[in-house]
């Protein structure tokens, strides 16, 4: 019967993310926001059991397809082009936080040591991947402030849990050396981007070997769990092992996928990302009222005091840094002036100001452990959790409701025109490659001459106007239905690879492919060939 209850607690759990989701879509709110309020407000209801979860787990459960899917939506180029900025913030921004973070501490919670204190700042420094993504393209950001903020939230996670792990084996062994840490940082970096590309590997050899679609599917949810798994047994960062896996995967699921489980694991890993996210913000409030009992008696107004200065130092850390690592660079380069001027003020402001917490800061907290090496008690623990989650109260609220309206004062657009350019490059490539292929065919005798000139006719179309159009009626016979499918393989896999090779080499950002390629995926599946693969012989010819 307990475990009955607790799938009860579960499916109340999943309808209440599904409410506040539908609440946030109406009241025009990201929902990590709405989350974490409704997780708070959860957590005060009288009678609600708590909901435990393993330290040990909460890493595992949550973060491998978290990290794999953002990175596996993040453009390469745009990632490689921005690499300064994203690592100023993902390295250098995440030291500062939680330096600043462990004195502010220390200064507001006596008693709070050195370990326990780094332990802290190092949990609240890393801004979401999560929370960086849904607001700020929901808000329409810049371009190229979103792919700052997202880059960063990819790689500050493992900067901030090599900090973390020092600090809580120093907490609970009682020791800590900084060069030994400094090491650590870039073995475990090291060790983790070698891991995410030998199971990025093997991925796409397995891929390339399985025989259906649920098979394909499977496998792409469990490459980031396998790639966590190794980096936790070799000890380097499972966070990079993860965030490789996603970025060397986006580059070969093009051609080595076919467009059925591409459009299913679209699906299928949409709906496993939103899950996780609703249930890691409601299962802290959860578990609000068992940490606030845990806080000893006449601890609890220091505890929401230490919150709010440790939520201020974070945001002013935050403020404070970016001017100054987008200043200080190209004022000792004139290079770097040239080519690259300072950004306006507004958009470094609001990359200052777009530092929302989320799901890495709740994890990061649950998963300190219960007790030292000597069996005492974990010092702080509770305080630590439910600081954590005012930091994240207060940057998801606070910034997050804010931005709309900075945006709107600051002028702000989402600038769609390189995009845009881009897609219509792509468009007229894509149509002038499957022109050439239906040359080709033609000219070996494979096909009848009314497909080829109607699909000619079609591509001529689509070469003078940029945009795609439906195909006719290929006839009536089984035959003739066949080979006309045969043709819009042939032509619909020329059109993917050249628009892979456009990527490849920089022509187009990996949005203008996502998009382009989900219409190629659409149209195959429509016309009945949404199980064919890339073969490769053609993707030799293709050049990918």
């Amino acid at each position: 019967m307990e475990g009955l209850h607790q799938l009860e607690i579960v499916i109340l759990l999943l309808a209440v993310v599904l409410l506040l989701t539908t609440l946030a879509e109406k009241l025009v709110i990201p929902y990590p926001i709405l989350l974490v309020i409704g997780g708070g407000v959860v957590g005060l209801i009288p009678g609600l059991p708590t909901v435990t979860l393993s330290p040990d787990l909460v890493f595992l459960v949550f973060l491998p397809p978290i990290l794999c899917s953002a990175a596996y939506f993040t453009s390469w180029r745009e990632f490689r082009g921005n690499l300064r900025p994203i690592s100023l913030l993902a390295v250098g921004l995440v030291l500062v936080t939680t330096a600043v973070v462990a004195v502010v501490a220390r200064a507001v919670l006596p008693g709070l040591g050195w370990a326990e204190a780094i332990a802290l700042g190092a949990i609240v420094s890393p801004p979401d991947a999560v929370s960086a993504t849904a607001i700020g393209k929901r808000l329409r950001i810049p371009r190229r402030v979103v792919t700052i903020l997202e880059g960063e939230s990819l790689v500050n996670d493992a900067t901030a849990l090599v900090l973390y792990r020092a600090a809580v084996g120093a907490a609970v062994g009682g020791s800590f050396v900084l060069g030994d840490a400094l090491l650590h940082f870039v073995l475990a970096a090291a060790g983790g981007v070698a891991i995410g590309v030998a199971v990025g590997m093997v991925l796409r050899w397995a891929l390339c070997l399985a025989t259906d679609n649920f098979t394909e599917l499977a496998l792409t949810l469990l490459a980031p769990y396998i790639a966590w798994v190794l980096g936790e047994v070799v000890e380097v960062s499972s966070v990079l092992a993860c965030v490789t896996v996603g970025l060397y995967a986006r580059k070969y699921f093009s051609a080595e996928m076919a467009p059925t489980t591409r459009l299913q694991a679209r699906a299928v890993w949409d709906l496993l990302i939103f899950i996780l996210n609703g249930f890691i913000f409601i299962l802290i409030g959860l578990q609000l009222g068992a940490l606030r009992d845990a806080v000893p008696a006449g601890r609890f107004s220091a505890v929401v005091l230490a919150g709010a200065a440790v939520s201020l130092a974070a945001i002013v850390a935050r403020l404070l840094w970016v001017p100054a690592a987008a200043a200080l660079p190209r004022l000792m380069s004139a290079k770097l002036r040239a080519r690259d001027p300072l950004p306006p003020w507004s958009h470094i402001f609001v990359t200052s100001w777009t530092g929302m917490r989320g799901i890495v800061t709740l994890a990061g907290a649950l998963a300190l452990p219960m007790a030292t090496a000597s069996g005492a008690p974990f010092p702080f623990r509770a305080e630590i959790i439910l600081i954590s989650f005012a930091v994240i109260l207060a940057t998801l609220v606070l910034q997050g409701l804010s931005l709309t309206p900075i945006i709107r004062a600051l002028h702000l657009e989402e600038d769609h025109g390189p995009l845009a350019r881009e897609e219509r490059l792509a468009r007229e490539q894509a149509a002038s490659a499957a022109l050439g292929r239906l040359d080709g065919l033609a000219g070996e005798g494979s096909a009848r001459m009314e497909h080829l000139e109607q699909l000619r006719g079609q591509y001529s179309q689509q070469l003078q106007r940029f945009a795609g159009s439906g195909s006719a009626d290929a006839g009536s016979s089984l035959e003739a239905d066949e080979q006309f499918r045969q043709l819009r393989y042939e032509t619909l896999t020329a059109e993917r690879l050249r628009l892979i090779q456009l990527r490849n080499d920089g022509t187009i950002s990996d949005e203008v492919l996502h998009r382009l390629e989900h219409e190629l995926d659409v149209e195959a599946l429509r016309m009945g060939i949404g199980a064919r693969r890339v073969q490769r012989g053609i993707r030799a010819r293709g050049g990918v």
